[in-house]
Formats: structure tokens, C-alpha cells, sequence
């Protein structure tokens, strides 16, 4: 597996990483038991990836320690990420809302750590930019823990290139966490640029796009009750429909690459910017083998021209999010 390096810093891990975000309740129904999570993550270390990628409110909480519980025998080999800042209350629920002062941060890692069974968070993200926190004030908190050798990394989530800058001036960002893939391109505009000019690494999550890219969903695709795509504006049945145009596309130039459609959209990312690590999330390991194969792809100045312009010709239909959750993104 090679590496790479997030920006300036010293981080290093495999090209590819893993969102673990599903691997536990919470984001829609689990294919499979904590058990097989477990060997899925175990049998991703084998194959090379080290880099790993959960919040404290996905479950919420439960996921830090099927995390932390499966990367327990590998941890010298591992780096593993999680994320502060949603509201949670007594009973290990999501509420509404976000809660970033530093007294709330400091304590909420204090559960983190002992979730993910580790001394030290290699990379903290605070999830949202909680609009009521000065950034300068959370970056200050994470400075602190960082001092005290309760974590490594500092590192963003959605968050504006405005934020950025404001934080990396007081503790240096390692990473943004931020939607980017073939059917989202908005971070070439203004963040790709800064995050290059400071140094900050970037990993793109839904790099397949909730799974469309990778050509799992169709016409007749039915989600659980409790799959969060299914409130997703982009995944209701007109969009959807109208966005299959830009699988049929990607399927049929993959098809030409002797690639999947999941391995061209990794490829696609892997050749933006060196600094760039991509984290697909899945429960199954043969998609964990499938991913790798991206990192030894090879795409040609004319292959990365011509999947631009043919994601062009498709113009996405629905936002990524509902209203009010979207207004949580870019502050």
C-alpha cells in the first residue's frame, strides 16, 4: 500500500483509509455483526490500510468502540480519527444542535479515549463549525490537548476556507474533512486552493458518493427506514433518476479502463493533489479489496480530462443534504 502524507504535517498513512461510520447502528441498518465489523477492519490492516475514520456521534458513541475494539491488537500500526462537536445527551442521543466550547471539548475527549481504548486521538475533527464557539476558541481547546498529549492531529469538517485560516493561525490544521467527489466538486473552487497554499491535508468522505458512484443504486433502490440516504434531497426518486445519467457514464468509461466505477471515482480523487486521501466507507471486504486497487490505477492527463468533461454533461439534481443540515456545512 503506499502512502501518504496529510499536508505539512508529519501524518502519514495508507493512500486509502476506512469510514467506519456504518459499521455500527445508527446510519442505517449494519450488514453484519460487531463481530464481522471487527474482522472487516482487522483483514483492512492486513491489506495495508492504516488510516481509520469514526465520530462521536455516529451510534452515537457506539461506534468509537467497535473502533476501538477492533484496532485494539494493531493500534502501533493504525491511525484512527474521530470527531467532537454535535450535541449528545445522557442516553447516547443525537440531539439537535452542536456544542463546541472548549470545557465540552475537553470532557467529550475524555470519552473518546476511552472508547477507542487509546492514550493518545491521532486526529481530532470538530464535526461542524458551531457558529456560537469562536473557532479561535475551539482551536485554543485542541491546542491544549495537544499539549497535554491527549491528541496529535488537529483537523476540520466542513468547514469554510474563512474558519480555516482563523483556526490554522492558532493551532496548525493537519487535515479538512470535507465532501468531494465526481458529483461534488465545490472544494476546487476556494478550499483546494488554500488548503495547498497552508499545507492542510484534505480527506474527502462519500468519496463514492453515498455508494451512487459505485453503481450500487438504482431506479428500484428501496432504503431502510433508518438509511439516512433516503432523506438525502439527491436520493429521491426524480433526482435520482436524472443522476443515474452520470453512472452510465462513469460504468461505461470504467468499463474501458478494465476498472469499477468505484475504482475510477477513487483513482479520479487520488490524482487531484498528492495530499488528498479519500475514505470509503463499507462492511465488506472484498469492497475494502476493491478500493485498494484504486491506489495502483493509473489515469492519464486524457483520462482525467475526459471524466471531467464527462461529469459536466450531467447536471446533479438535488442538494447533498436538507436545508437545515446543509446549513451546517461551509461556515
Amino acid at each position: 500500500m503506499k502512502k501518504r502524507t496529510l499536508g505539512n504535517s508529519n501524518l502519514e498513512v495508507s493512500a486509502i483509509g476506512l469510514g467506519c461510520m456504518r459499521m455500527s447502528e445508527g446510519h442505517g441498518p449494519v450488514a453484519g455483526t460487531k463481530e464481522e465489523m471487527i474482522a472487516v477492519m482487522r483483514g483492512a490492516v492486513e491489506r495495508g490500510i492504516t488510516f481509520f475514520d469514526t465520530a462521536q456521534v455516529y451510534g452515537p458513541f457506539v461506534n468509537e468502540e467497535v473502533v476501538g475494539e477492533g484496532l485494539a491488537p494493531v493500534r502501533e500500526q493504525v491511525v484512527i480519527a474521530t470527531k467532537f462537536g454535535f450535541v449528545l445527551n445522557a442516553h447516547g442521543k443525537s440531539a439537535p444542535g452542536l456544542d463546541s466550547r472548549p470545557a465540552t471539548i475537553k470532557e467529550s475527549v475524555e470519552g473518546s479515549l476511552k472508547r477507542l481504548r487509546v492514550e493518545t486521538i491521532d486526529l481530532l475533527y470538530q464535526h461542524r463549525v458551531d457558529p456560537e464557539v469562536p473557532i479561535e476558541d475551539v482551536a485554543g481547546a485542541v491546542k491544549d490537548l495537544i499539549q497535554e498529549g491527549k491528541v496529535r492531529h488537529f483537523g476540520l469538517s466542513e468547514a469554510s476556507v474563512q474558519t480555516i485560516r482563523r483556526a490554522h493561525a492558532v493551532q496548525p490544521v493537519t487535515a479538512l474533512q470535507s465532501e468531494y467527489s465526481l458529483w461534488w466538486k465545490r472544494p476546487e473552487e476556494e478550499v483546494l486552493p488554500t488548503l495547498e497554499e497552508l499545507g492542510i491535508g484534505f480527506v474527502p468522505f462519500s468519496p463514492l458518493g453515498r455508494g451512487f458512484l459505485a453503481g450500487s443504486i438504482t431506479e428500484k433502490t428501496q432504503f431502510n427506514k433508518e438509511d439516512n440516504r433516503g432523506y438525502l434531497p439527491r436520493f429521491a426518486p426524480d433526482a435520482l433518476k436524472s443522476n443515474l445519467a452520470l453512472v452510465d457514464l462513469l460504468s461505461a468509461f470504467a468499463a474501458r479502463k478494465n476498472a469499477t466505477s468505484a475504482q475510477i471515482a477513487l483513482a479520479w480523487l487520488l490524482h487531484q493533489k498528492p495530499w488528498i486521501v479519500p475514505i470509503p466507507g463499507t462492511t465488506k471486504l472484498k469492497r475494502v479489496e476493491e478500493n485498494i486497487g484504486a491506489v495502483a490505477l493509473e489515469l492519464t492527463p486524457e483520462d482525467l480530462r475526459e471524466l471531467d468533461s464527462l461529469t459536466s454533461q450531467v447536471t446533479v439534481q438535488g442538494g447533498r443534504y436538507p436545508e437545515e443540515v446543509e446549513r451546517m456545512t461551509n461556515r
